[in-house]
């Protein structure tokens, strides 16, 4: 068997320090990180997709982590086609946009000398992290509108290429790439390219639904379990991902998970069911379930459950 590595999406977002799973000690940024590193050994930050990071916030996440954590970073919104806010673009190029802050805008809308930029900037914040053995991968979600044909590989190439050396991971939400007719012939192109597919279990019969196939195309595989939640198309995302998986899906999932961890060298489980803390129990019990490692992290603080400090600004980062 290979390793799994088991976390969640985010440790930040508001519902989860709302819901007393972080001990009273664990009342600043920097300490839910450290307690968050002392369960789990890799975390997805989602917030990214929303807004590129600063430099100094993620020089902090590796700062403030051991080594052997690893972090799995969401790639900005406007590099994987999605509609992207011009609040979230960096100042300098959103001033010289002259974009409308109301209108959101696509990679279509943006002129080549400024998408390269981002592409720079982006990288460039991640670079702490690779260096330091931190980072696991760039996962580039894309959207409905991404249908499987020739110049959408082409991109999903050049995100791999502009990414190197750091590593992508690959996760589709348009049907065509894994209907039946295509998914021998995507899972083949991406093991041809030594890129990760990302494996989802999500709620069927939406637009963007892919069916829960697992899948090795590189020594690095991952899953993300967003639930089952019956609001998956509400805009709030406290009800999006209102779901907690109960013991028997968890234990069949570790089942298919403990065999299918065979075929590749690690395997990132991520639980993105992330409404209060359903995603830490839920990933906390799986792990019992697989026997995979806690996190490298030491808490040295009190364990005991309570309410997080009040006043910090936190962003929800699911997706």
């Amino acid at each position: 068997m290979g390793r799994i590595l088991v976390g969640t999406a985010s440790w930040t977002h508001r519902s989860l320090v709302e819901s007393g799973w972080y001990p009273d000690g664990a009342s600043t940024p920097a300490k839910r990180l450290a307690y968050y590193a002392s369960r789990f050994p890799v975390v997805e930050v989602d917030a990214t997709y929303y807004h590129p990071p600063s430099l100094s916030t993620v020089q902090g996440w590796r700062d403030r982590t051991p080594p052997g954590f690893t972090f799995d970073i969401k790639a900005f919104s406007l590099l994987t086609g999605h509609p992207t806010r011009p609040a979230s673009l960096y100042k300098d190029l959103r001033d010289a946009l002259g974009a409308p802050p109301q209108r959101n805008l696509y990679l279509k809308d943006v002129p080549p000398e400024v998408t390269e930029e981002v592409w720079r900037r982006f990288l460039g914040t991640l670079e702490p992290l690779h260096a330091s053995g931190r980072l696991g991968a760039v996962l580039f979600q894309f959207p409905p509108w991404f249908p499987i044909g020739e110049s959408a590989r082409r991109y999903v190439l050049e995100c791999a290429r502009r990414c190197a050396p750091m590593r992508i991971s690959v996760e589709f939400r348009n049907h065509t790439w894994m209907d039946e007719d295509n998914r021998e012939e995507t899972l083949a192109f991406l093991a041809e390219h030594d890129l990760p597919y990302v494996g989802v279990d999500m709620p069927q019969g939406h637009p963007s639904s892919i069916p829960p196939i697992l899948a090795a195309t590189s020594d690095l595989a991952v899953v993300r379990l967003h639930g089952h939640s019956d609001k998956w198309t509400s805009k709030n995302i406290d009800e999006r991902f209102a779901y907690l998986y109960s013991e028997a899906e968890l234990e069949g999932w570790a089942a298919r998970i403990g065999e299918f961890s065979e075929k590749a060298e690690v395997t990132h489980v991520l639980f993105n069911n992330c409404c209060e803390d359903n995603s830490q129990r839920n990933a906390s019990r799986f792990r019992e379930l697989v026997g995979a490692p806690a996190g490298p992290g030491e808490w040295d603080g009190p364990d005991a459950a309570g309410t997080s400090g009040a006043g910090e600004q936190t962003i929800l980062e699911t997706g």
